[in-house]
């Protein structure tokens, strides 16, 4: 079975490093160890990791997610493609779309929603709209595709459209930071991960990605005040 180390799982995920760690910390995961004791990551790990920190932005309480984690990670072959399952947050539930199923992770109940009268012989499934986050994280994954894919200005044209229509967000901000680093677009870049930093002070990998560019750009005083922030959040997480 493929193991994935923390910087494979923060290309995989689009997580920070810090984040990844934080997950951990709060025993949403437990992973394996490497040579070096370096983390090691499952597919579940990976699912899970995803699945834990969209339910933490959403605001579902710390135990239901610890619970749905739990029955969800006991459905989950040991192998599975990351796209081949979508989890949401309906209310506070957990909701896990496989193919054409829904279920609510805790109780493996399946969830479907109706409309017209099975009386009169008209019934048909529907489907919720989806809300604005989950269209937001829909187009963070195109745009990261496109850009794995080397189709930059196709990936920077969803991240900008994504801007317009949701306004600013960290992850979506960070990810166009790093998309315009390999532009070669770097003041453009930097003043991505700025806008990150200013919807999320605490993403620590927003300032040593930053950090690491003024230092490029010969901006030595700045690079020195982002790693040192770097530095201070991570050391917090430990």
């Amino acid at each position: 079975m493929h193991q994935f180390g923390v910087r494979e799982v923060e290309k995989l995920l689009r997580l920070p490093r810090s984040t990844i760690r934080a997950l951990v910390e709060a025993g949403f995961v437990i992973p394996g160890r490497g040579p070096r004791n370096a983390l090691r990551f499952s597919f579940q790990d990976l699912i899970v990791l995803r699945t834990a920190q969209a339910l933490a932005a959403a605001q579902v309480p710390a135990r239901r997610i610890m619970r749905s984690l739990k029955e969800l990670r006991r459905s989950l072959p040991e192998a599975m493609p990351l796209s081949g399952l979508s989890i949401n947050a309906v209310g506070d539930r957990v909701v896990v779309k496989e193919g054409a199923r829904r279920w609510q992770a805790e109780s493996g109940q399946y969830l479907l929603a109706f409309e017209g009268d099975p009386a009169a012989g008209g019934l048909k499934v529907i489907e919720p709209k989806a809300e604005p986050a989950a269209l937001l994280e829909d187009e963070i994954d195109q745009g990261f595709e496109l850009h794995e894919a080397g189709r930059l200005a196709d990936a920077e044209a969803v991240y900008r459209k994504a801007l317009e229509a949701h306004g600013p967000d960290a992850l979506l901000l960070y990810n166009l930071g790093v998309l315009l680093e390999d532009m070669q677009r770097k003041p453009e870049a930097i003043e991505a991960y700025q806008a990150a930093l200013h919807v999320n002070p605490m993403m620590a990998d927003g300032y040593y990605n930053l950090a690491l560019l003024c230092e490029e750009l010969g901006k030595a005083q700045e690079a020195i005040r982002h790693m040192a922030q770097y530095r201070r959040l991570t050391a917090a997480k430990k």
